[in-house]
């Protein structure tokens, strides 16, 4: 459970006994205050999950205690204790910001429901707002043909159903991510949460507090307490994405973590539990760097319970057609448009190149391609590869004013700048001039589209 350490306010020492020994039974670990001002003294310095707090007290009653702490400890959840007939009282205190309430006399019962539909409440909250800051809309489907994939779905359709870590190792954009949240939604723990950070974006200190969480103090920003990762994915997955980038030091806690299933929030002395399945994802070759000892090779081999290998798109030609249509219908309909057909000869020039950049290289190629399409065709002409050439000799292009092909040398001799600018010009002329249809189309807003317009008016690069 995310409630674990329970601050009880009452200045009735009889029932304040009363409310300690029944969380205690309950496995929680409690703290208690017979005086509301230090309670939230108590709660300013230290770390709790939940206030169980009495309604009548003298000097400030569990109102005035609710306002206070939600300047003092913001977001902690009170539960209200309410003598009977006091319920009116109570659902205002509710409408104030009270988590929930129970009547005296308590019932041991009673206590643990209200408990744990807090908590129930806390971690869905908790859910949603990481989902709400990580979750990618519409994120297309997996889509195979080829032998080679097929088989890597099936094997990870077996690997779902064990229980054991997950190692995804392949090349940067080959879909690891997808493959391991088609690991997840094809688990026991489907309905649980799937969590996923990133090991490369964050600094040694920030990517500690995401994993682990933090105490209030911990460092400096530390205005509050954070939960990491490994809290919010209990009950189900944790994807670490490039698992190859964190530190030594990491290392060594996630290993405590995978072996113990337990660790301490920075800042913290409290031991936390959690039943979370860790799917890990590299681009990198661990076992060279285990050699070269920059990746421990006993976490090496806790994560290499169940090795899942995805071969680069060049390798599974056959993929690269149903996924262009795949995403070709996805980001049709992701703007509102007509889906366009790939003309035979924009479908050999997709068969044609080489895909370094794998799937998220043809995905970016076909939302290019959607938004510029011409008479609901994708023909070569808006197909952008790049920016290292691999592309097989194709027969020549007649030239285009915009929307040209652009070789591996003219995208290395162009600037951004320019880059952006026929984008844009491109996409004005297949919306007829309509600037509003084709801010939408780019995803900018119309006044952006406007202002850029104007900047090259008056520097002459456009009329």
């Amino acid at each position: 459970m995310a409630i674990r350490r329970i601050l009880v306010v009452d200045d009735d020492p009889h029932s304040r006994d009363f409310l300690v020994e029944a969380c205690r039974a309950l496995g929680f670990d409690v703290a208690e205050a017979g005086d509301p001002l230090l309670a939230l003294d108590q709660a300013a310095e230290q770390s709790f999950d939940l206030v169980i707090t009495d309604l009548r007290m003298p000097e400030m009653d569990g109102m005035q205690l609710l306002g206070s702490l939600s300047e003092a400890a913001p977001g902690l959840p009170v539960l209200l204790v309410t003598a009977h007939g006091s319920v009116e009282t109570a659902v205002e205190a509710m409408h104030q910001g009270a988590a929930d309430f129970v009547q005296k006399p308590v019932a041991p019962e009673a206590l643990q429901l209200a408990i744990a539909r807090i908590d129930r409440t806390q971690r869905l909250a908790a859910e949603n707002a990481y989902l709400r800051q990580e979750s990618t809309q519409g994120e297309p489907q997996l889509v195979a043909r080829s032998e080679r994939m097929i088989d890597t779905l099936e094997a990870a359709a077996r690997i779902a159903r064990s229980k054991g870590t997950v190692l995804i190792t392949g090349e940067s954009g080959t879909g690891k991510e997808r493959v391991a949240s088609f690991i997840h939604q094809n688990s026991p723990r489907a309905g649980g949460p799937f969590v996923r950070v990133n090991c490369a974006a964050l600094s040694e200190q920030l990517l500690e507090s995401e994993l682990f969480g933090h105490e209030k103090g911990a460092f400096t920003g530390a205005h509050k307490r954070h939960q990491g990762r490994f809290e919010l994915a209990d009950g189900g997955t944790l994807m670490l994405d490039e698992i190859g980038e964190i530190s030594p030091a990491l290392q060594a806690k996630l290993l405590r973590v995978l072996e113990e299933e337990e660790f301490e929030r920075v800042g913290g002395t409290q031991t936390l539990r959690v039943d979370v399945r860790v799917i890990a994802t590299t681009n990198r070759h661990l076992p060279d760097e285990v050699a070269e000892g920059v990746f421990r090779e006993d976490l090496y081999y806790r994560l290499h319970v169940l090795p899942l290998h995805l071969s680069p798109l060049r390798e599974r030609a056959d993929d690269v057609l149903p996924l262009a249509e795949h995403f070709t219908r996805h980001y049709a309909r992701q703007n509102g448009c007509p889906v366009p057909v790939l003309t035979a000869e924009a479908k050999q020039a997709l068969t044609s190149w080489n895909w370094p950049g794998n799937v998220r290289e043809l995905e970016n190629v076909v939302q290019r391609a959607v938004v510029l399409a011409n008479d609901g065709a994708v023909t070569p002409e808006v197909l952008v590869f790049g920016p290292s050439s691999r592309l097989a000799p194709t027969p020549a292009l007649p030239a285009q004013p915009v929307e040209a092909v652009y070789s591996a040398e003219a995208l290395a001799d162009r600037k951004l700048a320019d880059i952006e600018r026929d984008a844009i010009l491109a996409t004005l002329e297949s919306t007829g001039g309509n600037k509003t249809e084709a801010a939408r189309r780019l995803g900018v807003t119309a006044r952006t589209l406007s202002n850029k317009m104007k900047l090259w008016r008056e520097l002459g690069l456009v009329s």
